[in-house]
């Protein structure tokens, strides 16, 4: 804890200052630009890993970034995703895996987590995915298997994330669009779904127009 709180006092005496204009504009209220689900894992950064700002990101933080398909039933998760889209206007959803995954592991092998009940219940919210990697892969070895599964688990909860009413209105009406990544601790590659082809590529593929559009544009500012 003293590291912590060491932490706070020098954003507070060297951090804090430099951003006095931010923090000031952000107290006033929030406009992220995308709701960012993830897993709760302690060595995901969302802020490093895309370069942003506090006021930017609404991040909802899980095991295994799980979204559960919207049912008559509360949950933080479904809280998060319902405010994000319908009270702060989210243009865009980022569903965020990443290698080395707890969680997907003990998806995939279910029986070792009956000291852990709660985690058992909220991981089978991936079973599809899981079944999906038995079939597509079944001879595969271990390390292909999970990447698999990794893929296919965003993918699976992305489709969990059409089911609710928020996001079905934003996507129909073209307010609203979705993404699926994949992040790898050790090497810091992102990749991102391409629907097109239905796979994963290098995030800078996914997007080259866009960043494309983004340099240019920062270009003509400058």
């Amino acid at each position: 804890m003293p590291h912590f709180a060491a932490g706070v006092i020098r954003f507070q005496n060297d951090i804090f200052p430099g951003k006095k204009d931010l923090f000031e504009k952000l107290s006033k209220g929030q406009e992220p630009e995308a709701l960012f689900i993830t897993c709760s894992d302690s060595r995901i950064e969302t802020a490093m890993i895309t370069q942003t700002d506090p006021g930017e990101l609404f991040i909802v933080r899980n095991a295994g970034n799980i979204v559960p398909p919207h049912i008559l039933h509360t949950g933080s998760t479904t809280a998060a995703i319902e405010f994000a889209v319908a009270a702060l206007h989210v243009p865009h959803i980022v569903i965020c895996g990443h290698t080395e995954c707890g969680a997907m592991k003990g998806a995939m092998n279910p029986e070792g987590l009956d000291s852990l009940p709660h985690v058992k219940e909220w991981l089978s919210y991936s079973k599809a995915a899981v079944d999906v990697v038995k079939h597509i892969a079944p001879d595969a070895d271990d390390a292909t298997r999970m990447r698999l599964l990794l893929e296919q688990n965003v993918m699976l909860q992305l489709q969990h994330l059409k089911t609710h009413p928020t996001v079905a209105t934003g996507l129909a009406k073209g307010t609203l669009k979705l993404h699926g990544w994949v992040y790898d601790i050790k090497t810091g590659d992102v990749h991102a779904l391409d629907e097109v082809q239905n796979k994963f590529v290098p995030v800078d593929q996914r997007y080259a127009v866009e960043v494309a559009k983004l340099a240019k544009s920062s270009g003509c500012a400058a």
